[in-house]
């Protein structure tokens, strides 16, 4: 007679099943709270940007959405492409490749994560997940901190989304400065892990997985994704999600572009953020509570540059802003420890800085 015996009888800890929370009653505060995570916030941003130009600047509502819809045509090519990109890489599985670079001799690893971080399509937000279970499979900190600094400044969607925003130039010279600011991390922590300063700086060590399920990172890329259905599926789930993704930041920045444009002058831009390298600092301050992402900061930046920011001072603002914003510092107080984060924050503000005024430097002799 067979006989069921359950993980909890026999005194197994399944690790990969979770247990069903307990329902309690929930507070009017909760109830609340949940409602509040399931609003579109972009969309309410959206909303909300829209009635006040109604209510307080009702004669500027027409030319905002105007200029607001101008600029989404025109860039909607540039969307598509990055889009279609961007799907490409998560159906293939190319995104997958992003492993192989922490392998082998500690100077390779942070040389190819920076490359690697550059190239690969993870936004800020995207990389946590990289990000942790390296760590917490007990990859060196320093080639992850290459990759770390670097994915969220540049990728495949981003280098076409600023090209368009801002010339090719820009892009080539920001994906320039998002390498060279990982190999200036990873570099900084290899040298600091010799000394016994840059170790054990996770919250929470290494870990073994306990499920020993074949993770996808270690399949092989579909390059020719169309053949499977479940790529399919992959490929048109990524382009719903970014393409959404996309229009909605875009839709917010063009309409802040729109009064921007109309209610800044230029003369008190160029005063505060204008053509000497004694704005960089305020720029690098200014990105940390001011940047939301790297899409909606690309046209809000064109147009401060029309009217008279040097690009280096936005160099400084978009690289800054990318490494230290709100989202990726909370991120990374959640995975390591708070000498680790100060470690972080001093990297990536020190990095800006050194690419910024390389920046000027160039643009001075050129």
């Amino acid at each position: 007679m067979e006989t069921s015996v359950s993980p909890q009888t026999a005194g197994v800890k399944a690790c990969c099943v979770k247990a069903a929370p307990p329902a309690p009653t929930e507070p009017l505060a909760t109830r609340l709270l949940g409602l509040w995570s399931r609003i579109d916030k972009p969309l309410l941003s959206i909303a909300a940007i829209i009635v006040f130009i109604a209510v307080a600047l009702p004669g500027q509502l027409q030319a905002s959405l105007a200029a607001t819809g101008t600029s989404l045509l025109n860039i909607a090519p540039w969307i598509a492409l990055s889009v279609a990109l961007a799907a490409y890489a998560t159906a293939s599985r190319a995104d997958r490749l992003v492993a192989q670079a922490f392998t082998g001799n500690p100077v390779r690893m942070i040389a190819v994560a920076a490359l690697v971080g550059a190239a690969s399509p993870f936004c800020s937000c995207g990389v946590v997940p990289i990000i942790a279970g390296l760590l917490m499979a007990g990859v060196p900190l320093a080639p992850v901190m290459a990759f770390w600094m670097s994915s969220p400044l540049m990728d495949p969607t981003m280098f076409i989304m600023t090209a368009a925003s801002l010339g090719l130039e820009f892009a080539v010279v920001k994906t320039v400065a998002a390498v060279v600011i990982g190999l200036f991390a990873g570099g900084a922590v290899h040298l600091l892990a010799r000394y016994n300063i840059a170790v054990d700086m996770l919250r929470q060590g290494p870990v073994k997985k306990c499920c020993s399920k074949k993770k996808a990172a270690d399949s092989a890329p579909e390059w020719k994704f169309w053949q499977s259905a479940q790529s399919r599926t992959a490929f048109w789930e990524s382009v719903r999600s970014n393409g959404w993704f996309l229009l909605r930041w875009m839709t917010i920045a063009f309409l802040l572009e729109s009064l921007m444009t109309v209610f800044l002058p230029a003369e008190k831009v160029t005063a505060w953020l204008g053509q000497g390298p004694t704005a960089i600092p305020l720029a690098i301050a200014i990105g940390i509570p001011s940047y939301l992402n790297g899409y909606a900061a690309l046209p809000l930046v064109s147009g401060l540059i029309g009217l008279g920011m040097s690009k280096a001072v936005a160099l400084a603002f978009l690289v800054g802003g990318g490494v230290t914003s709100v989202p990726a510092m909370i991120a990374v107080w959640a995975l390591v420890k708070p000498r680790g984060f100060a470690l972080y924050m001093a990297l990536a503000v020190a990095g800006s800085f050194l690419v910024s005024y390389a920046y000027v430097l160039y643009l001075a002799v050129a």
